[in-house]
């Protein structure tokens, strides 16, 4: 599982989102685009990490930023995910986990000690052009929103 540098391209993708549609990394260029990747709808971190960053979409819009979440989760479990936390944000549908893997989010990662295959939760910040501009890997849920707003702010 290769990860994503500073400075490399994004890994274009086309994934569905919470209402089936085609959403493409080439939809956003001439903007700034946050991708994060989460393991599953509706689990206590990930619920945590979708509702911090849904709380401060309006300050990422304020700064020119889309913010995306991908998990493999199917469209109608993201539809019920937003309904019942009433998210904003878009959640896009990686089944294959192609673009996971893509971006270094899925793979061999270490869980209550045991070495495990699954979604390494992961954020990026992309910029105008499809640039990587930050990277996170193996981040905590709890507060990372506020971490990558700070960062695009900085």
């Amino acid at each position: 599982m290769a990860r994503l540098e500073v400075g490399d391209k994004a890994p274009a993708f086309t994934l569905k989102d919470h209402s089936g549609k085609s959403v493409k990394l080439s939809d956003f260029k001439g903007s700034k685009l946050v991708v994060y990747f989460y393991p599953k709808d509706d689990t206590p971190g990930c619920t945590k990490e979708a509702c911090q960053f849904s709380e401060n979409l309006k300050a990422f819009s304020k700064a020119g930023v889309t913010v995306l979440g991908i998990s493999a989760d199917s469209i109608e479990k993201h539809q019920a995910f937003r309904a019942k936390y009433g998210l904003t944000l878009s959640l896009l549908s990686d089944p294959e986990r192609t673009t996971m893997e893509a971006y270094g989010a899925f793979g061999e990662k270490m869980m209550y000690g045991k070495k495990v295959t699954g979604v390494i939760r992961s954020t990026f910040i992309i910029d105008e052009k499809g640039k990587i501009l930050r990277t996170w890997y193996s981040v905590k849920s709890d507060g990372h929103a506020a971490k990558v707003l700070e960062a695009i702010s900085a």
